[in-house]
């Protein structure tokens, strides 16, 4: 829900900030309530030189790259449009987590995932129908999904080991490093913005960057990130739903039979596979083997 709202704020906020700018306040004001919590809690583990590798390619891939692109996409595209095309990011997560992290392609996640993808085009395709659609701005949108994915696949083993907490918000603060060049444009730019808009700022900063993210990465540390990145798929229809009273951009029959379609994706993806009876019945309770299952 955090990060469907920050789609359609993003689309609010374009005509008082520009792609970069956007991004570095959002990161800054994101990196300093991650970093107040961090210090509150006095909780650091020294990343090992593979970590920071790790967390330098998720701050600077998910958390600069991808929010510049998205902003800059969002520009020349309606809001649910930019949803659905960054949520090809999923399908990447899935295909790359099955090859590179070892978490294998689950029947379940496949058929629920493809579901989703499907759903998710309905919305892209019915946006495109009533409005157009920018080719710049799918670009932009698809570079950003192809960012959110190595951003995905960088964390997820630096949570393996790394606090949660502390991962979002090194990689915010890569992030924030990275955007630090269009640091002189948002000064420009906060002084002749509106206070609705600065509000806004500050609350990309705080719900769809700390919030949001911080809690992501508590689940990316708890589950596979295949089977995490496909729960985004309700960003799009929540995405669509949220920019129809707020920015006029009402949904078409299409899209709302596209955003069911993703809600069935996710509930498909969620299953498990059952462990087969003979399986479970020939294991003691007090097995070694029943214990590590």
């Amino acid at each position: 829900m955090a990060w469907a709202s920050a789609f359609v704020a993003i689309r609010a906020l374009g005509d008082s900030f520009d792609a970069g700018p956007l991004a570095l306040g959002r990161l800054l004001i994101g990196s300093l309530a991650l970093g107040t919590v961090l210090v509150l809690r006095r909780t650091w583990v020294p990343p090992t030189g593979r970590e920071w590798a790790l967390l330098t390619a998720c701050g600077v891939a998910w958390f600069a790259v991808y929010n510049v692109a998205l902003n800059a996409a969002e520009q020349l595209l309606d809001a649910g449009t930019a949803s659905m095309l960054v949520n090809v990011g999923p399908i990447l997560i899935a295909l790359l987590a099955g090859l590179l992290l070892g978490e294998g392609f689950p029947r379940w996640l496949v058929l629920g995932a493809g579901t989703a993808f499907v759903g998710a085009v309905l919305i892209g395709w019915a946006a495109s129908e009533a409005a157009g659609v920018d080719p710049l701005g799918v670009v932009l949108s698809l570079l950003a999904a192809a960012a959110y994915a190595a951003g995905v696949l960088s964390q997820k083993p630096a949570v393996r080991r790394l606090p949660t907490l502390q991962v979002t918000f090194t990689a915010c603060a890569i992030g924030t490093v990275t955007c630090l060049p269009f640091t002189t444009a948002l000064a420009g730019q906060l002084q002749t913005a509106s206070a609705g808009s600065v509000a806004g700022l500050v609350y990309l900063g705080m719900v769809p960057t700390a919030l949001a993210f911080a809690t992501w990465a508590y689940a990316l540390s708890r589950m596979d990130a295949g089977r995490l990145g496909v729960t985004t798929y309700l960003v799009p229809p929540l995405t669509i739903t949220a920019s129809w009273p707020l920015l006029g951009e009402a949904p078409v029959p299409l899209a709302l039979a596209g955003g069911a379609l993703c809600l069935l994706g996710v509930a498909v993806s969620r299953r498990r596979t059952p462990t087969p009876a003979s399986t479970r019945d020939t294991i003691e309770p007090g097995h070694p083997a029943g214990r590590e299952r």
